[in-house]
């Protein structure tokens, strides 16, 4: 089994609880395969685990199903234009020359 060469932070799998694995630790299988930095292993080769993981079939990530999400409903239209703001229109005798 391969040895780490450098301390790595893993999420268990099934649990998704955060792992701290230390140089010299051999890792599970199910571990070892999400380290994919060839320089985390002692001889800088991803363990046979790896291998293994690239012929299954890749998990959606966690809190995905794979459904595609729901569109919005469209905004209804309105006939009615949106009100204009800024000055104030003056009387036809309060011009101001």
């Amino acid at each position: 089994m391969a040895r780490l060469a450098a301390a790595v932070h893993v999420q268990h799998p099934t649990t998704r609880e955060w792992i701290v694995l230390e140089p010299g630790d051999e890792p599970a299988p199910e571990l070892a395969a999400q380290i994919t930095n060839p320089d985390a292993w002692q001889d800088g080769a991803l363990p046979d685990s790896h291998a293994q993981l690239e012929q299954d079939e890749p998990e959606a990530p966690f809190g995905f199903t794979g459904a595609k999400p729901a569109e919005p409903a469209p905004e209804p239209e309105t006939d009615a234009a949106a009100p204009r703001r800024g000055r104030k229109e003056t009387e036809a005798g309060d011009a101001d020359a």
